[in-house]
Parts: C-alpha cells; sequence; structure tokens
C-alpha cells in the first residue's frame, strides 16, 4: 500500500511539474527550422531574434482547426487592442499550399512559419504543443511569460499584455 501511495505521489507530481510555466525556449525548439512563406527553411532562434525588444504573441495554429478558425475574431480583437505587440503564426499545416490559403483567407496580419513536421514533430513537442490554437507570450527582453494558453484563455492573454505595458 506504501508503494501504491509513493507511486501515485510520484506521478502527481510528475504529471504538474510538465505543465510548469517555462521561461526559456529549449536548445531544440530554438535550433529547429520552420518553412518561411518564401520557401526557404529558418531557424526558430533567428526568427524570435527579427522580434527582440518587441512583446510578441505566438499563435501556433493550422487552417484545417476548427477551435483556431473560432478564435480568430478574438485574436483580431487582440491586435486591434495591442497594436504594439508583434504577432507570430506558426502552423501545423500539412501543405504549405493550405497554410498559405489559410494566411489569406483569414487575413492573418503578423509573421508566418509553418513547422516541416506538423503537430506531432520536433517542433511541436520541443514548445509542448497539445493543443492548438495554442498561444506563448514573449516579453520585450525575450523571456517566456504565458507559456500556455489556448483559444478559451483570451482573458488570460489580455491581462498578460496588459502587464507587460
Amino acid at each position: 500500500m506504501i508503494k501504491l501511495i509513493a507511486l501515485l505521489i510520484a506521478f502527481a507530481t510528475f504529471s504538474c511539474t510538465s505543465n510548469a510555466q517555462k521561461t526559456d525556449f529549449s536548445a531544440t525548439a530554438l535550433s529547429e527550422t520552420l518553412l518561411a512563406t518564401d520557401g526557404s527553411q529558418v531557424a526558430f532562434k533567428d526568427i524570435l531574434k527579427k522580434y527582440k525588444g518587441k512583446t510578441l504573441v505566438i499563435e501556433v495554429w493550422a487552417s484545417w482547426c476548427g477551435d483556431c478558425v473560432k478564435a480568430m475574431p478574438k485574436l483580431k480583437e487582440l491586435q486591434a487592442n495591442n497594436p504594439d505587440v508583434a504577432y507570430l503564426f506558426i502552423s501545423m499545416d500539412k501543405t504549405a499550399d493550405k497554410w498559405k490559403a489559410g494566411i489569406e483567407k483569414h487575413e492573418l496580419k503578423g509573421g508566418h512559419f509553418m513547422a516541416n513536421d506538423q503537430m506531432k514533430g520536433v517542433f511541436a513537442k520541443a514548445v509542448d504543443v497539445d493543443w492548438i490554437p495554442r498561444y506563448i507570450i514573449v516579453d520585450k527582453k525575450g523571456k517566456i511569460v504565458l507559456y500556455r494558453a489556448i483559444e478559451t484563455d483570451f482573458e488570460k492573454i489580455n491581462e498578460t499584455l496588459k502587464s507587460l505595458k
């Protein structure tokens, strides 16, 4: 019985820590390359460098994702209310054509890249993507201030952005 209790405590501790707030991206995530709209491959660390000194909202999404599409009006409202914030969209689409068509269809304003190996790939695993849309907020110093938010967390996203002004 004691072994069972110890096992349950260890499992609960491990489960909780896996969802812990991270303040930096892993070396794996930073070194992973993403597809740019021009067809080039760019390391995630180099993409992030472009936003140095700016608050950044990263949305991991896909054109086929119903929850992503449902969240678009909230995202556009977020952008309208926070014009000084930069927005980076990382797609989990399976093809570049569908990804680019989704950008155009939904009129997404910001930087655009696509993971080369989608939801179960290296990049998605490196940033703990278990649901999309997924939002990550990075402050002006390059530290992650909100690591795990989904489409139902816009109040938390708004509060985080307000606290960074």
